[in-house]
């Protein structure tokens, strides 16, 4: 079995700086290499201009590590970028040449089959993943995504993207976010946002996962669930702020405690304490179900 190293380094003087998720370094650091490995081999399509790594193929850079089935390099020629000297590395191969001497960046990397994204602390999976440098944001898509950090465990059908510029991650279809405390929100669609995370102290680490900022805002819309130890609140949209740990839904609101259920407009949910509190609408009112001696309902 062979084992192939590539490294990108001349392709990542990247147009647009950016940080965390990105692979595209910290801003106004030196440009950090991207080593490729792959157990089966390593093509290179000038014609394309795509760099092809097959078979447990690996994408390392800083602390963040990309392993896949294959990973595929998008790269093009840099805007201004002086024309290759006419050496003879560059007679037999003009392509390779253009990204020895500079003239070449990479745009894309996308990881096909098996994916998982990693660093230290945190992880990602899925059957496919596009990172574009332009629009610094990263898709992952596949029938088990999952997103796993200290405090939280991220799960969809559909997709979940993370915007690095903006510091805001989404996940599509069945979206749901446990807390390490056993909490839980679910909808259809959840967008989390994230507080920027501070700069390495030094140019040469690069930030990922582990950089993506302590989760401060999320907005669920559509069949919204939130689950604490002793309710289940439901509703069409929902906020929730992580560092308060207070919840507020909307629409269609109904709270559930044992056999009891009450019903109303907003609902309060404290994520940490339990406690959730139904709101009545303007001029209007709560209503429900209680069961004596039942232990209990939620607070109105």
């Amino acid at each position: 079995m062979r084992f192939l190293l590539f490294s990108l380094a001349v392709l990542f003087a990247a147009p647009a700086a950016a940080q965390n998720l990105d692979l595209g370094g910290t801003p106004g650091a030196p440009p950090q290499p991207v080593n490729i490995s792959a157990a089966q081999g390593i093509t290179w399509s000038q014609d394309s201009q795509t760099i092809t790594a097959t078979g447990g193929a690996r994408a390392v850079r800083g602390n963040v590590t990309v392993v896949a089935d294959e990973l595929v390099a998008h790269y093009r020629k840099k805007q201004g970028a002086p024309a290759p000297a006419n050496t003879s590395t560059s007679a037999a191969a003009p392509g390779a040449s253009e990204l020895e001497q500079g003239g070449g960046e990479l745009y894309e990397l996308e990881a096909v089959g098996h994916v998982h994204i990693y660093t230290a602390t945190d992880n990602a999976w899925g059957d496919r993943a596009v990172y574009s440098m332009d629009s610094q944001v990263l898709v992952l898509t596949g029938s088990a995504l999952k997103l796993t950090t200290p405090q939280d465990t991220i799960t969809a059908q559909q997709s979940v993207e993370y915007y690095s510029g903006k510091h805001m991650a989404v996940a599509r279809g069945n979206a749901l976010i446990v807390t390490n405390n056993g909490r839980s929100i679910a909808a259809d669609v959840i967008t989390g946002y994230l507080s920027a995370s501070p700069q390495p102290a030094s140019g040469g680490s690069a930030p990922g996962l582990a950089g993506t900022g302590q989760l401060q805002k999320v907005e669920a819309v559509g069949h919204v669930v939130i689950k604490t130890d002793t309710d289940t609140a439901t509703g069409d949209s929902g906020v929730y702020l992580p560092p308060t740990g207070l919840a507020r839904l909307g629409g269609n609101v109904h709270i559930i405690h044992g056999p009891n259920e009450l019903a109303g407009a907003d609902a309060l949910v404290n994520m940490k304490t339990g406690v959730a509190t139904l709101l009545a609408a303007p001029g209007g009112q709560v209503s429900g179900v209680i069961v004596p001696n039942s232990g209990g309902g939620a607070s109105q």
